[in-house]
């Protein structure tokens, strides 16, 4: 290994403290933020347009692979495209002295995994606002031909709301790194994952085509945790827990929370499926089930897609009939 790659090596083997301070692709890197397997999150300071921005360093030896080079910046040009309120807004994404890199918005707050690690399961309410923003940037992107494909608690980020009706403003990151990219380059094969597996859909696991309802599943599991304070698989070691995700039935949350009512059990079996095409069609149809269910109703036996979603309380559906005395000065 020459002397420049076990410098970028420094990186991700190194102490946190060790680029603060230093200049990449005309960010000042003030502090860590963030460390995975892959990547190093930390928050910079933007010297062109003086603002802050977390900048996101990828492992040096991905951006030797020509590949891999290729499906992060097309990855990256189309999370960039991708104008949401929920998604965190991609800046810039290149290629520096040996590293690619990220920069996105910085979101002050803290992600889904600190807040349920530090307060347990949320109020019914609470989860199912930050799983209806989950829902919708997925959708979004899903309308972009992107999959997320890692959809956890860590990669949603919870901020402060504008006010007592939005008490937080959810965002969904990390759409620059997927798992697709890693397994053409051979970074990643089947049985192997970049991050916790709490969440795989048994589809990734296999190996076969994934497409959105694969979040659907991931959305499904981080919900199950939100309300029950655990995912809804647990076992020992990793390949039992790929085998629960692909043959085992998850336990009823009502089983964990009594308080909810019994039909929410049947919308996270369904969002759990283990066959995409059992699960719902759209991110948006799950959650719009789930607050219907939620809520102690009974849904009208929708099919499950974004139609069904889109005549969920909340979208209007036609006038009611005037009463018959009114009639005669109405016209249909």
């Amino acid at each position: 290994m020459d002397e420049g790659s076990r410098r970028d090596m420094s990186v991700f083997s190194g102490r946190p403290s060790d680029l603060i301070g230093r200049q990449i692709a005309g960010y000042r890197i003030e502090r860590e933020i963030g460390r995975g397997g892959m990547a190093v999150v930390y928050q910079a300071k933007d010297l062109r347009l003086d603002r802050t921005v977390a900048l996101k360093l990828l492992a040096p030896e991905l951006a030797r692979n020509d590949t891999f080079r290729g499906r992060f910046t097309h990855e990256s040009r189309v999370a960039a495209a991708i104008d949401h309120p929920h998604i965190v807004p991609v800046f810039e994404a290149g290629e520096t002295d040996g590293v690619l890199y990220i920069a996105m918005r910085y979101v002050a707050g803290r992600d889904l995994r600190h807040l349920l690690d530090r307060e347990g399961p949320l109020p019914v309410a609470v989860a199912t606002r930050i799983a209806l923003q989950v829902a919708s940037a997925l959708d979004a992107a899903h309308d972009h031909g992107l999959v997320h494909r890692d959809v956890k608690p860590g990669n949603i980020l919870v901020a402060q709301g504008t006010d007592s009706d939005h008490p937080e403003h959810v965002y969904l990151t990390d759409f620059g790194l997927t798992k697709k990219s890693l397994s053409l380059t051979g970074f990643t094969s089947v049985g192997q994952f970049v991050g916790t597996l709490d969440y795989v859909a048994p589809e990734q696991i296999s190996g076969r085509p994934v497409d959105g309802r694969c979040d659907v599943y991931s959305l499904g599991c981080v919900v199950y945790e939100t309300m029950a304070g655990k995912p809804p698989f647990q076992r020992d070691d990793d390949m039992a827990l790929l085998w629960a995700h692909q043959y085992d039935q998850p336990p009823a949350l009502s089983t964990k929370r009594p308080d909810i009512p019994d039909g929410v059990d049947a919308v996270l079996a369904k969002a759990l499926s283990k066959s995409p095409d059992d699960r719902y069609d759209s991110c948006l149809a799950f959650v719009s089930a789930l607050r219907i269910a939620a809520r102690g109703q009974v849904s009208g036996g929708g099919t499950g897609s974004r139609a069904d979603a889109e005549a969920a309380p909340g979208h209007p559906g036609p006038p009611p009939e005037p009463p018959a005395w009114a009639r005669p000065v109405f016209r249909h």
